[in-house]
């Protein structure tokens, strides 16, 4: 207990020390963490060492948790959603190229093929953080190709849980068998849909009986109770407890709470997060660098060459211009978090060599630094690329990034119908299998250690087990067959089909079909296997139950009073977000084909801007912007008048394009009241002064005397020979003997006493 005592010490003593130093350079602070752990670590033999590393590597490991439970936080299935299909083919496209270059790297460099898989992994994934600090640093988080860069890092950040699900599965069968694979996929995809509609059903209902008791205190502890809990859980269903705690993360993402969640479990990642960067700089062992030089220096220039060409591709092929894409494409050129974790994953698993760890950590720390360069280095690039290219070229790759862009009126209503129809149906069909799976495997059992007996009917040895177990099951999987199958019958989109063609009629008639064959395959699957009936007799008790399951009326109102009460869960937090004046107007998407789109700013404490009104700011005619809306607390004020007076913490949301916001932007920024460097001076003081004959405030009433606006001190009281002070009328005169007392800060105070004889 003692040397994890005086290691963790070391860690934070050094840490923050270092971590100080990188600020002051303005470097990321990850960088910060790995350099202490460099320092702390055995290979650094001129400093003091961490003693016991299994304890650490613990603790490191609870601080990969905590860094994805907050990215779960972060993320949300909705979003994902709205982003369309542009960022998905961007990030598809960038990961597999990536990870193919990597794994080509690592075949030339003659290492083995789960060195080159694993590397591939690590290469593939931008870091959300360092790009996001970069974005904040340079002041272009509120430019438009830094908001496509960030939707696809959140992609990328799902693309990397899966990978390592993935990786795992590959690692443990020692090769990439595609049978494997695939059902590996096939599971993930199973538990993923099946925690998260349970988990939008159950957890948001807990919170919400819960909200009048539930403190702060307590919010953290049930919040990491369920990250754990979902960890241990995954850990059983053969998943990572990383991705289970990934998972709950963005369960609790689509609740009210999540905001309040975020802001209490900050500080307890923080902690655990920078143990885990620490610990990785405890890896690097500079004889390894030394002999790895190679692979560093050309995985390095594999990364930013790599991420350039692939990355800007990646972005026009999902519909970006060339200008745009080259932008989103080099501020990609780095490696980050993920990288760490999955080489941490392949170290566990026992695959990869030990050299690949520190190099992947050297790979990270030189393309960190490079970062903000290569983001600069794109427009250069570009005007480059413009001057030397031949001009059709030039308009063909413009043209690339315009083709796919299509209005919500253009898309195909096939295309709607069918993937709702089929996202339904993949939903309905993981409950129902779900609940066939429970029932089979623990109330089957139970029922049979209370009814043991057998009953005969017709030459058919039927347990009483077996048929209380088919009809409760058939009774729980009705409210989700029955949903299935009529689903989007009536739909806008169905019945515009229907109507515009005759044929349509055919196709449609097909897809109900499929649905109802669908269900009766549930029900044909549980009557088989506990009743072992032919199959005729099986198919005609599947249709007999599917057709009552349909005409049931009460059947029907119960499937839609569950629907909207998971719609209602699921859509809370955008709910709330909309009462609270949190969510960006829907008209903002309509902006952004007229080069203009909202950004949303945060007036700082000691701006210059606060206590001012809008048209004293004039910031329309100095920045060319608007400001749609000012946000203050649980108030939103929209189209602010130009009477609305800025406050610190007001976040505005102003419209404008690209160039202005950033002018604004740079304006709030600079516009501070200077920081005070000679603070121990403003201490206040009380004196009291003797107002001799000669005092030139003799004769004169407080208000005459000038006392605070000429020497910025306030008089507080007489004394006139009682306990308490007078509190002194503005109109009284001072007269000669007045003990007065008056507070101010110490100058102010002296050139007070000064004048008074």
């Amino acid at each position: 207990m003692e040397a994890l005592i005086l290691d963790l010490t070391l860690i934070l003593v050094v840490a923050g020390a270092v971590t100080l130093l990188f600020k002051k350079l303005k470097q990321p602070l990850v960088l910060g963490y790995i350099v202490a752990g460099f320092l702390v670590s055995p290979h650094m033999p001129y400093l003091a060492s961490v003693v016991d590393k299994e304890n650490i590597q613990t603790w490191a490991d609870i601080g990969v948790l905590f860094l994805l439970f907050a990215l779960g936080l972060d993320f949300s299935f909705k979003k994902i959603l709205k982003m369309g299909m542009a960022p998905v083919i961007a990030a598809c496209s960038i990961v597999f190229s990536m990870m193919m270059l990597g794994i080509l790297v690592g075949k030339a460099f003659g290492w083995s093929q789960m060195n080159c898989i694993f590397l591939g992994g690590m290469l593939a994934m931008s870091s959300t953080t360092i790009i996001y600090k970069a974005f904040d640093d340079m002041g272009l988080r509120q430019q438009h190709f830094a908001s496509l860069v960030m939707s696809v890092l959140i992609l990328e950040d799902v693309l990397a849980i899966v990978m390592m699900v993935m990786l795992s599965t590959v690692a443990d069968g020692n090769s990439a068998n595609g049978g494997q694979l695939l059902m590996s996929i096939l599971r993930l995809g199973f538990i993923l849909v099946l925690w998260f509609v349970v988990g939008i059903f159950l957890i948001p209902l807990f919170l919400r009986k819960t909200r009048k008791l539930m403190t702060d205190e307590m919010l953290v502890i049930v919040s990491l109770g369920l990250c754990f809990l979902m960890a241990v859980i995954a850990t059983g269903a053969g998943f990572s407890s990383a991705f289970g705690a990934f998972v709950m993360g963005s369960i609790l993402a689509e609740t009210i709470e999540a905001d309040k969640i975020i802001r209490l479990v900050e500080p307890v990642k923080n902690l655990f997060g920078a143990v885990f960067f620490v610990s990785v700089g405890m890896l690097v062992d500079p004889e390894i660098l030394a002999s790895q030089w190679l692979p560093i220096l050309v995985l390095t220039l594999t990364i930013l060459f790599g991420q350039a060409i692939f990355g800007s591709t990646g972005y026009m092929l999902s519909g970006q211009p060339l200008k745009t894409a080259m932008r989103c494409g080099f501020s990609m050129a780095q490696i980050g978090e993920f990288a760490f974790i999955i080489a941490s994953l392949g170290l566990t698993l026992g695959v990869i060599g030990d050299f690949l760890y520190p190099v992947v950590v050297a790979v990270s720390v030189i393309t960190t630094f490079l970062t903000p360069y290569m983001i600069r280095a794109a427009i250069p690039a570009y005007e480059i690329l413009e001057q030397r290219m031949p001009k059709t070229w030039l308009r063909r790759l413009n043209h690339l990034g315009e083709a796919h862009h299509a209005t919500a009126s253009e898309q195909n209503l096939w295309r709607q119908l069918l993937t709702q129809m089929g996202v339904n149906t993949l939903i309905y069909s993981i409950l129902s299998g779900a609940t066939i799976a429970l029932m089979f495997t623990f109330v089957k059992p139970f029922l049979a250690k209370l009814l043991p007996e057998k009953l005969s009917i017709v030459n058919y040895q039927l347990s009483i087990v077996n048929l209380l177990t088919g009809l409760l099951t058939i009774l729980l999987i009705a409210h989700f067959l029955r949903a299935m199958i009529m689903k989007k019958n009536h739909s806008p989109e169905f019945r515009a089909l229907w109507t515009e063609s005759h044929l349509n009629r055919l196709p449609l008639i097909f897809t109900v079909l499929v649905r109802i064959v669908i269900a009766a395959a549930f029900i044909f699957y549980i009557v088989n296997d506990l009743f072992h009936f032919k199959g005729a007799l099986i198919v005609a008790i599947a249709l007999v139950a599917i057709v009552i399951m349909v005409m049931s009326r009460g059947l029907k109102n119960r499937s839609i009073r569950l629907e909207r009460m998971f719609v209602q869960n699921l859509r809370s937090r955008e709910i709330e977000a909309q009462v609270r004046g949190r969510k960006k107007p829907l008209f903002e998407g309509h902006l952004l084909d007229r080069d203009i789109h909202i950004g949303e700013f945060t007036v700082p404490d000691d701006s210059r801007w606060a206590g001012q009104s809008l048209s004293q700011l004039n910031i329309g005619h100095r920045f060319g912007v608007h400001v749609s809306s000012v946000l203050r607390g649980m108030q939103r004020l929209n189209i602010p008048t130009g009477d609305t007076l800025i406050f610190p913490g007001d976040r505005i949301r102003a419209i404008g394009n690209d160039d202005q916001l950033q002018q604004f932007a740079n304006a709030l920024r600079d516009e501070l009241v200077p920081e005070d460097f000679e603070i121990e001076k403003r201490e206040m003081h009380l004196r009291k002064i003797i107002l001799d004959k000669d005092s030139p405030f003799i004769g004169r009433s407080l208000k005459e005397s000038r006392i605070r606006e000429e020497y910025n001190c306030m008089v507080v009281g007489v004394e006139e020979g009682q306990q308490d002070l007078t509190i002194i009328d503005a109109n009284r005169l001072f007269e000669q003997g007045d003990i007065v007392w008056v507070v101010g800060e110490d100058a102010n105070l002296k050139r007070l006493m000064k004048t008074k004889t």
